[in-house]
């Protein structure tokens, strides 16, 4: 590949809460995403991403400072600040000269107050929106942008047809982020995406939802045995409870009898309908920003970043929106890098890797030196083809330390190798451990399986050992004494 003839700039798109399993390149064919596939055949595709948190705030400080949530010290949802180290890496590049820009969500610390405390980030262009309402005084972009176009975002979102195209905030996030790339400016710019969609509460535009009808969708990973697991793993924090997929509960103050039945809101079919309605939406917004991009000249020497903070259970064993599980659907989520000319076209690699690993393959790519203190591991030799993209890590874990406001109060880790995925549920004297090559779908929990006794035990010392090097070792050391 061709070496950088002048530094690059960085379009780091990050949705919330979409899986793995919704881009048509990659063979999931229930909802078309032309653009996500264009990025998919101009750049290389990781196929098996994962999360470092199946929840919003550590799983992104964990990609935006290239350590594990635990060693950040941000393990959940809701916390009153980000802390002042380590640094984040667009921090990072502000400091080497970038203009960088975020767009949308942040999410590091708690917004209930208003506008969320800012750490060091980084950024220049600010347009905030930590969710689509209107229920903070001053501050949301987005609510703002409604409000000069002569509308009021709190009258929109109740509307059971859904808040409409041109209003919604993954239309806001693409004109915003169009006017940022377009800023004149004699330095390299980053921008930080972060489109809300597709998470809840699933108030996709109705011209979208017409285009998916339930009963063509398949349904989720479910067996009647899954109610039993649910029923057992009822001790960890979780948004919903296991419920077979026909009765299983959401936010459903979208979906009216008249026009949504026979499906009722309670349903996963129409959940999963509803689902690709907002990914689609996603892919048409990102088709006007890369168009902008490429009409703008731009595109050769922007590294694009598509992907997600974490996943979302959609019907799947039982289970809608997230907590305290790592299955697939849950942990494992899109990421695909694009740069003409330098990061290969059309790559696919099934190697382990992890969000983690994003923060040192931005710096590398760009020409920065990676921190001693990020145990993310730069992808750039497999994106630049100079190794083969089959290997990048032996293992990937995920943690889950009480991320949620919930009484239980769980502390849960994962440990994934090419073949077996172990969770550990801490303080609780039981767990998961799944054989990925015989069960992908993860339906048969061999926790109790004296057959597997040895390999449960091995994962153990290998997940504990994992967590102990993973640790933040704090300040520098700087003499002997």
């Amino acid at each position: 590949m061709a070496e950088a003839t002048t530094t690059p700039n960085v379009l780091w798109i990050c949705t919330d809460q979409q899986r793995y399993d919704t881009i048509g390149a990659l063979g999931y064919k229930q909802v078309s995403t032309p653009n996500i596939d264009s990025l998919v055949a101009a750049g290389t595709t990781f196929t098996h991403a994962y999360c470092q948190s199946p929840i919003c705030t550590p799983s992104r400080a964990s990609f935006l400072t290239g350590m594990y949530a635990s060693a950040v010290h941000v393990n959940g949802n809701g916390l009153e600040y980000f802390p002042d180290r380590p640094k984040l890496v667009t921090s990072t590049f502000a400091d080497a000269g970038y203009d960088c820009g975020l767009i949308g969500k942040l999410h590091l610390a708690s917004a209930s107050q208003g506008i969320e405390p800012r750490a060091d980030d980084g950024y220049r262009y600010w347009e905030y929106s930590h969710a689509p309402r209107d229920d903070w005084p001053v501050g949301h972009g987005y609510a703002d942008w409604v409000r000069a176009k002569g509308k009021i975002l709190a009258d929109l979102v109740p509307d059971p047809e859904g808040v409409p195209t041109e209003y919604h905030q993954t239309t806001w996030c693409a004109d915003k982020t169009i006017e940022f790339m377009a800023q004149p400016r004699d330095t390299p710019w980053l921008a930080s995406v972060n489109i809300y969609d597709p998470h809840p509460p699933f108030n996709a535009p109705r011209e979208y939802r017409d285009l998916f009808d339930p009963k063509n969708m398949a349904g989720p990973l479910f067996r009647e045995s899954d109610l039993a697991e649910q029923e057992r793993l009822s001790f960890a924090d979780f948004q919903s409870k296991g419920r077979p997929p026909e009765e299983l509960t959401w936010k459903n103050q979208y979906y009216s009898e008249e026009k949504d039945g026979p499906w009722g809101p309670s349903d996963a079919r129409l959940l999963k309908s509803v689902y690709y309605a907002m990914i689609k939406l996603v892919d048409d917004q990102l088709g006007r920003i890369l168009q902008a991009l490429d009409d703008s000249g731009q595109r050769d020497n922007t590294i694009v970043i598509f992907t997600s903070d974490h996943g979302e259970t959609l019907g799947d064993h039982g289970l809608v929106q997230k907590g305290c599980r790592f299955y697939e659907g849950l942990v494992r989520v899109p990421l695909i890098f694009s740069w003409p000319g330098h990061i290969e076209a059309g790559q696919r690699s099934d190697a382990l890797v992890e969000l983690s690993d994003k923060a040192p393959t931005l710096l590398e790519l760009c020409g920065q030196d990676i921190p001693e203190n990020m145990t993310g591991k730069s992808l750039a030799p497999i994106l630049t083809g100079k190794v083969a993209p089959d290997h990048h890590r032996d293992f990937v874990r995920c943690e889950y330390y009480d991320a949620l406001q919930a009484p239980d109060g769980t502390l849960a880790t994962m440990y994934r190798d090419l073949r077996h995925k172990l969770v550990v549920y801490h303080g609780r004297d039981y767990g998961e451990l799944y054989d990925l090559q015989q069960d992908p779908d993860e339906f048969d929990n061999q926790w109790e399986n004296p057959a597997f006794a040895n390999i449960r035990a091995d994962l153990m010392k290998c997940s504990f050992d994992a967590s102990i090097l993973a640790m933040d070792r704090g300040p520098r050391r700087i003499g002997g004494i």
